[in-house]
Formats: C-alpha cells, structure tokens, sequence
C-alpha cells in the first residue's frame, strides 16, 4: 500500500513541471511565422491580430517574415519549428492546400506537418481594368478578348500560384481566350496594368481596393459567392459563372506536437479578437473578411474539404506539378 501510494505522488511530482508549464502560458514570446513579406496582405492583417493577442496575453506576439519559394520557405520552417506551443504558422490557402497539386517535391507536407487552429479570413480577388478602360463589365472583357483573337491580355501574380490559378479557371470557365500574363508578384501585375502594358488582371482586393477607391482601377466582378464589404455593388464572378466561388483565405496552425491546450486556448482566443467589432472594421479596411468562430475541429474538415475540391479543379485545367 505504502509502495503504491509512494508511485503515486511520484507521477504527480513528475507531472506537474509539464502541467504548470501549460497553465502559465504564456511565459515568453509567442512567434507567428509568415511566408510573405513585411507589407503583405496577409502580414498586415497578422500584424493587427498579433498586436490585440500580445495584450491581451501580456506577451509580445513576434511576426517573423520568411517570404519566397512561392510559400515553401515559410512554411518549411513553420513544420520544422518547436511544437512547445510558442511558434504558429499564419498561412495562405497556397500554402496548405493548392501548393500540393503546383509541386511536385514539397520541403513539407500541408496535412501531416501542422495542426489546425482556427481560421483567420477569406481574402477574395477581382478581376480589374483601368479606369480608362473601354471594358466596363465581364461580359465586355470575354466580349473584347474573343475579338482579339488571343491577343486581349489578362494578367495575375504568377503562373503556379493561387491567384494564378484562379486567373486559368476564369479563363477557361468563360472561354474568354485571353493571354494569360504571368508576373513575379502581385504587385508586379498592378504597375503593369497601371502603366498600360496588360489589359486587365486577377488580383486580390486586399492589395487594389485603394487603388479602386481613388478611380484609378475599375473593379468588373469579384470572385466570392458572398458580397465583399465596400463593394456591394460589385458583380460576383459566381453569379456569372455558376460554381467559381474562389477565395484565398488566411488560417493559423501550429506545428504538429503542440499542446493542445494551447491550440484550443489560441483558437478561443483568436476568435474572440476577430469577434470584435473594432478589429472587424480595421481588418475590412485591409481587405480581408473576418471569420471568427471556427474550432480546430471545424478548421480540420475545411481543409480536407478544400484539398478534394482543388484536387478536383487541378484536374480540370490540366495543372501538371513541377
């Protein structure tokens, strides 16, 4: 009996350094690692949530931007980075779902490397002209470019990107025969359209709703099924092509092996930020859509939803992994 009693209170003791560890969280800084660059899209809005979340924590949340490789160098690292509950991965629809079917040989694996968390924004594109352009809606632009022969350009950030893809899609889907221009960047494709080299873009609207808003570029639809705050009025792609309902979004996960009573106390947490009308606001003036709520659980099956359904469109436009 006095053995048993002895083991017992031998196993707590050994247990508690881990147990008070876990409910001290945080203790130091907690790091979200980024796959693009300070100034991005989705750095602004990891910024913004960072800056709530280190208040309300008493611990600085460190944004730590490791662009490039079309996202596998961030998120390599994020795979490869201690699972103690102190490094998360802020990542793109590209880099857990679509890289898998561009790649060949990815440096990490989407599903088996991370745990999910919670959910971020959607982050929908447009398909944009010039204020001075003739093309004045979607119509006009498949119009136009089947008159060109070819010869109507429409560029996007990249060809083995996720807006390149969505860029393809659209192309295919209406038929409209353009030439497809692919850039290093989505920044790249903006100054072009604005110098008047390409005809028309895919882009998202995070990066040229200001642009829009000065009447120097002409949004003709958006690409998500639901209407996209502060351009109600603009045509979804949807609605016109049944069934391409194609958003980039942002999600956190963190790397396999984390706690996870720090995931769920992260989810809620991150949740409860997003729920805040404040932040709601600041992040619509970025460009995302806020989407507060989700679980782990939720965010799971989204994903797994989201690899069959790209699977799938892959398939249809011929994209062949390199």
């Amino acid at each position: 009996m006095l053995k048993r009693t002895f083991l017992a209170s031998l196993m707590v003791m050994l247990a508690a350094p881990a147990a008070w560890a876990q409910s001290q969280w945080p203790h130091k800084p907690v790091k979200f690692i980024l796959s693009q660059p300070a100034g991005s899209g989705p750095d602004n809005v990891a910024r913004l949530l960072g800056e709530r979340l280190g208040k309300q924590w008493g611990q600085s949340v460190v944004i730590d931007n490791k662009p490039g490789g079309q996202n596998t160098i961030g998120a390599q690292a994020a795979a490869k980075a201690p699972a103690d509950g102190y490094s998360f991965y802020f990542a793109t629809a590209a880099a857990l779902v679509t890289n898998s079917y561009l790649f060949k040989h990815l440096p990490y694996d989407p599903l088996k490397d991370f745990v999910p968390v919670t959910f971020i924004a959607r982050s929908p594109f447009g398909i944009l002209v010039r204020a001075d352009s003739p093309v004045h809606s979607v119509d006009d632009l498949i119009a136009r470019s089947k008159e060109m022969g070819g010869q109507y350009t429409l560029g996007n950030e990249g060809g083995r990107t996720f807006g390149g893809m969505i860029t393809r899609l659209f192309n295919a889907r209406s038929k409209a025969n353009a030439n497809l221009i692919a850039y290093s960047s989505n920044g790249a494709s903006v100054q072009d359209l604005l110098g008047g080299h390409v005809q028309a873009i895919v882009a998202d609207v995070a990066s040229t709703a200001a642009l829009v808003k000065q009447g120097r570029l002409r949004l003709l639809a958006v690409t998500s099924s639901r209407p996209v705050p502060g351009f109600e009025s603009i045509p979804r792609l949807a609605d016109l092509l049944p069934g391409l309902d194609l958003v980039g979004w942002f999600a956190l996960v963190a790397p396999s092996g984390t706690p996870q009573t720090v995931i769920d106390r992260v989810s809620k947490d991150v949740s409860a930020v997003l729920s805040d009308p404040e932040i709601v606001q600041r992040m619509a003036t970025l460009g995302p859509i806020a989407e507060p709520g989700w679980t782990p659980e939720r965010l799971a099956t989204f994903l797994r939803e989201e690899h069959a359904r790209w699977g799938a469109l892959a398939k249809e436009i011929d994209v062949l992994p390199e």
